[in-house]
């Protein structure tokens, strides 16, 4: 069984794995709080991404594959999650084991951005005829797959038009909480703040013990 069938909506992942969403601001101060400058450089690349994007998105709507190579894969290099010390696993198999092994999950995240083998973030997108929040189910059972219980890992979910932020962390409890949307046809600046975020995770997690030292 795959998360996209047996996670249906935001009840179900609560229940099946006792998450419980937490409205403060301390526990993801990642997306808004001590956030690094950009280059002019990196807002030139940003502006080629967003110029790009709607080019595109206004000839029609956009499918799951098309926003990852005009979203995700940009973003993903302006952050510098293609370099050193960061490693990209796209279409990772992932399996989650609930019930006391009575029922086992199976799927594949779209990509996977590892630092020494540690999750740093899941990627998911899809495509534009669906909300950004149809895929918070989804991602949220693979951000609990994350094998490294004591480590915080982040999400990012899009559908081209709209972007958002997940922290999840498993211990001692289940618990997450979600950024603000961010939408590309708002302005450059959103799209200014979202590299802020990626590159702001990257620092965060450079910081919680690991080596060398963040999704649809």
């Amino acid at each position: 069984m795959t998360p996209t069938t047996a996670i249906t909506s935001l009840t179900d992942a609560h229940n099946r794995f006792g998450l419980v969403r937490i409205e403060d601001e301390q526990f993801f101060p990642e997306w808004s709080e001590g956030l690094p400058k950009i280059t002019e450089a990196e807002k030139i690349s940003l502006d080629v991404l967003r110029r790009r994007y709607l080019y595109h998105r206004a000839e029609g709507d956009l499918l799951e594959g098309t926003v990852m190579l005009l979203v995700v894969s940009p973003l993903l290099a302006v952050a510098g999650f293609y370099d050193p010390p960061f490693k990209i696993a796209a279409e990772s198999s992932v399996e989650l084991v609930l019930n006391d092994g009575e029922e086992v999950l199976r799927g594949r995240i779209d990509v996977l951005v590892l630092q020494n083998q540690l999750w740093v973030m899941v990627l998911k997108s899809k495509k534009t005829t669906l909300s950004v929040w149809s895929a918070l189910p989804q991602a949220l059972a693979y951000l609990m797959a994350n094998p490294h219980l004591d480590k915080p890992v982040f999400g990012m979910l899009t559908n081209g038009d709209d972007i958002l932020f997940i922290k999840l962390k498993r211990s001692p409890t289940p618990q997450y909480n979600l950024s603000r949307v961010f939408a590309l046809f708002t302005s450059a600046r959103e799209v200014y703040e979202i590299l802020q975020i990626l590159k702001r995770i990257g620092q965060a997690m450079s910081t919680t013990g690991v080596d060398a030292a963040p999704v649809s």
